[in-house]
């Protein structure tokens, strides 16, 4: 069941304590192709390992220079945790590159620096090296921030996407794939309503929340498409193929997968997207928290971390 709408003069609208799991993973038995028998899928997912950490470590920087103008102490715990929360994404999956993919001679470095350069160049504090003025450096902020919202919606339903997906582990799945892929989702659940409630305390509106969407749909869609099929073109078991960002076989493939329940398709995405731009959006009624919680409860990871946390 999906969390009751909060009031609407309420300022926070997360629902649980954001605790900072510090969870490891072990790669050493997980194969490329961690669905058995498709690589592609495997391939499609994996991907994530090169973008989030550079993403997630820029929303740390981002959410800490926020902090200063939240002036509700409810709100600013919720950021303190999402901080945390999203620290830790980064580190695990930050292993998933050198621990999975490199050990795999898969070569990621090259697509790694150009998401790099996304955050560090043209989102930076002095975009592509340009210093803001001092009166737009606020709206500069703000405008970032209502873009990790967007970025965020995404988050959280994939987030449910996978949490939800048993055809995965019908397929036979690696069982450490899996969890840090919903141990992710699980928090990204915890913490949905922490960046859209940040960038309306701090004065976002919906015609800049519409645009933000705008841009962000494609450039997640465009990072996604570009990174797996460079670590496809690598697979000698699919390269034959031809997966390439523009090629006939990768959007078709994308589109038999999504029908076989491997993978969400590109409509289901649009559909996604498209609730962000109702003037009524609200993140805390897109997934549930006791949905999540239920998987951190049993995720190897998350019992591990919580066993050395007790000791």
């Amino acid at each position: 069941m999906n969390a009751p709408t909060p009031s609407v003069n309420q300022v926070s609208q997360t629902d649980t304590a954001l605790l900072q799991r510090k969870v490891s993973f072990d790669f050493s038995a997980s194969p490329l192709h961690w669905i058995p028998n498709d690589p592609y899928t495997s391939h499609f997912i994996s991907v994530i390992h090169t973008i989030l950490p550079a993403g997630e470590f820029f929303f740390c920087r981002l959410y800490n220079k926020a902090l200063p103008y939240i002036d509700d102490e409810k709100l600013k715990q919720d950021v303190k945790g999402f901080i945390k929360q999203e620290a830790m994404h980064a580190k695990a999956h930050t292993g998933g590159i050198s621990n999975f993919l490199e050990n795999q001679e898969m070569e990621v470095g090259s697509f790694i620096k150009q998401v790099e350069w996304l955050f560090d160049s043209v989102l930076h504090d002095k975009p592509f090296g340009r210093k803001v003025p001092k009166q737009l450096e606020r709206d500069w902020l703000v405008l970032r921030l209502g873009l990790i919202a967007a970025v965020e919606h995404f988050t959280c339903v994939l987030g449910k996407y996978a949490l939800e997906n048993t055809q995965w582990d019908h397929e036979g799945a690696d069982p450490t794939i899996l969890d840090i892929l919903r141990w992710h989702a699980s928090e990204e659940i915890e913490h949905r309503s922490v960046a859209f409630d940040v960038y309306q305390h701090l004065g976002g509106n919906y015609p800049m929340r519409y645009l933000q969407m705008l841009i962000a749909f494609p450039v997640v869609i465009g990072l996604w498409v570009k990174g797996s099929s460079h670590l496809m073109a690598q697979d000698s078991s699919i390269a034959s193929k031809r997966p390439k960002a523009f090629g006939v076989y990768f959007w078709r493939e994308w589109q038999r997968k999504s029908k076989s329940g491997h993978l969400p398709s590109l409509l289901w995405l649009a559909r996604q997207a498209s609730r962000y731009f109702s003037p009524s959006y609200n993140p805390a009624i897109e997934a549930s928290t006791e949905q999540a919680q239920a998987y951190l409860a049993q995720s190897p990871a998350a019992l591990r971390a919580a066993a050395i946390n007790a000791a």
